[in-house]
């Protein structure tokens, strides 16, 4: 598995796969072909699909400025190896110098097909989390200690950096209002889940209230473009950093064991990433959101410092129960359902960290089991499904919208 660094991405929304990813790939192309004057890019797949919703096309000029670059977004030839393809041609004088095909395979990471150098280091001997488990159980260590181990101290100095952009997005997120960027007009909601208290609050309702402001808070950012932190995605960046800062709040947490429990539940992440995905393009939204939902519980089981088969269960519980869920972003925008589900997604980490407290000694399904079932099923859902805005919600609100216009003629 690669490093915590690959998975942990500080950098700007709305989209991992479809803005960080093509960032990434335009400067990697840059250096590459650095006599090229003038580019085209043809995006594929659900590059094409939702691209435009999710600024890919901006990015894409933006980084590639001053050169000057064409986009086609050919949504009829199918892609190959993942859905978020895109070829990139390099022109000088007229003429091409050089064509590349890339993969934007999620939390930001991209794939070459040619010769183009991208290698990344594997940094841990382990693939999965049965292996892990059977490691850290040898050496009587931590899951946290385990990544010590493989990456070295100065990890947790990197880890440090990603739970101050965290907290500072959540922060950014609650003290901006008005509306986002987008054809939705969709109304900041952060700011009111957090100041404005139910007429009868109980601690329960307080807990709701403020663990869900803070992962609107940070996906509200994520959807104008700010500066948030992959985890595992863009689009599901919300849940993590909410549920860590309540539990800092509440139960004064060091910012030291937030940054232990954000490393074991990197490697939650990182073995989803390495043996299914975390791109909704490919898996669906089960990937981004369940993804995070896993990785938030197994942080907070950490954090209150549970056996290893405690944080298993937690993590294995929080990706059970978003099995399924479809990638239906209305308008291709990474705002509704995806913000509210970032909210759900925190709460429902924290009730897995209720069950493992409980269920662990009684648990028949692994994470690695879990994990295995989220790709296949991510692979059977139809194709509309996986972040293409044509099916689901999206499809429904569009149909809704035409109906509409046609009862105001």
């Amino acid at each position: 598995m690669h490093s915590l660094r690959e998975l942990y991405k500080i950098g700007r929304g709305p989209s991992s796969s479809h803005t960080m990813g093509p960032e990434r790939a335009v400067k990697a192309l840059r250096q590459h072909f650095p006599q090229a004057d003038s580019w085209r890019v043809t995006l594929y797949g659900s590059l094409a699909m939702t691209g435009e919703g999710h600024g890919t096309d901006r990015v894409i000029r933006e980084t590639f400025a001053p050169a000057p670059c064409e986009i086609v977004f050919d949504r009829e030839t199918p892609y190959d190896r993942h859905p978020n393809m895109m070829d990139v041609t390099a022109m000088a004088g007229g003429n091409v110098i050089g064509t590349e095909r890339v993969y934007s395979v999620g939390g930001g990471a991209i794939e070459f097909a040619g010769d183009m150098p991208h290698e990344i280091p594997h940094v841990y001997p382990h693939s999965d989390f049965a292996s892990i488990a059977a490691y850290c159980k040898s050496k009587d260590i931590r899951i946290w200690e385990y990544v010590r181990e493989c990456e070295g101290d100065e990890i947790f100095s990197y880890l440090g950096d990603v739970w101050e952009q965290m907290k500072r997005a959540i922060h950014e997120g609650l003290v901006t209002t008005g509306v986002l960027p987008g054809s939705l007009g969709t109304r900041r909601r952060a700011q009111i889940l957090h100041n404005q208290r139910h007429i009868d609050e109980s601690a329960q309702t307080r807990e709701n209230r403020l663990v869900c402001s803070y992962a609107f808070a940070v996906s509200e950012q994520n959807a104008a473009g700010g500066t948030i932190v992959t985890a595992p995605t863009c689009g599901a960046s919300g849940v993590v950093p909410s549920v860590l800062k309540y539990m800092q709040e509440t139960r004064g947490f060091s910012d030291y064991q937030v940054v232990k429990a954000l490393a074991t539940g990197g490697v939650i992440g990182n073995l989803i990433k390495t043996n299914a995905s975390i791109s909704g393009a490919e898996c669906g939204c089960q990937a981004e959101i369940g993804s995070a939902c896993s990785m938030a519980a197994a942080a907070l089981a950490e954090l209150f410092e549970m056996g290893l088969d405690q944080i298993e269960y937690a993590a294995e519980v929080a990706m059970e129960h978003h099995l399924g869920l479809t990638c239906d972003p209305i308008a291709g925008l990474v705002q509704i359902p995806c913000i509210e589900r970032n909210a759900v997604a925190a709460m429902r980490a924290i009730n897995a960290l209720s069950l493992s407290n409980f269920l662990a000694d009684s648990r028949m399904i692994s994470f690695d089991l879990v994990v295995r079932t989220m790709y296949k099923t991510g692979l059977d859902l139809l194709h509309a499904y996986r972040e293409t805005s044509d099916g689901g919600l999206a499809k429904f609100y569009e149909a809704e919208l035409l109906k509409k216009a046609e009862q105001q003629r």
